[in-house]
């Protein structure tokens, strides 16, 4: 599948830091088979965000998953970003996010992530740190495939398989 992977981070934008956890989520997405015809790091800006993100729907990228800026600081725009792009929320998503490190990470709970359609792609965002990318690959891999299915127009499947 073309998936998009977006780093939404003032600091990885202008070189000051590196960008691991978009670096471990284009490299977990690309070990489990799939195609990134996108990767990106862009500052906490709101229209920088929208711009990249309507970027990779135009390259045809059926997942975009973002990392960094869902959190409480004040350049954490992301979820304000792509929240008003979304047609349509898929909160189960956001939620499992947040409570998938719950126990380890009681911080996570903070994460103001978002995830939704736009057209038949899947948008999400990850927290920035490559811990949060970790926890949120172990939610997003197994349903990736099927949620990208299902807005392709599949038909459901016992056992919520592809």
């Amino acid at each position: 599948m073309k998936v998009a992977v977006i780093t939404c981070s003032n600091r990885s934008a202008r070189g000051e830091r590196g960008d691991d956890s978009g670096e471990l989520l284009a490299t977990r997405l690309t070990e489990a088979g799939h195609l990134v015809v996108l990767r990106r790091i862009v500052p906490d800006d709101v229209e920088a965000i929208r711009a990249v993100v309507r970027e990779a729907l135009a390259a045809d990228a059926r997942a975009v998953i973002t990392t960094g800026g869902t959190g409480l600081t004040p350049s954490d725009v992301t979820p304000e970003a792509i929240g008003p792009l979304l047609e349509r929320e898929i909160p189960g998503i956001a939620e499992t996010l947040r409570a998938v490190s719950r126990e380890k990470v009681p911080t996570s709970v903070l994460s103001r992530g978002v995830a939704g359609t736009i057209g038949s792609a899947l948008v999400v965002t990850l927290p920035g740190s490559p811990g949060g990318v970790q926890d949120g690959l172990s939610v997003l891999l197994p349903l990736l495939g099927h949620a990208v299915d299902q807005l392709g127009g599949g038909d459901h499947r016992p056992g919520g398989g592809v």
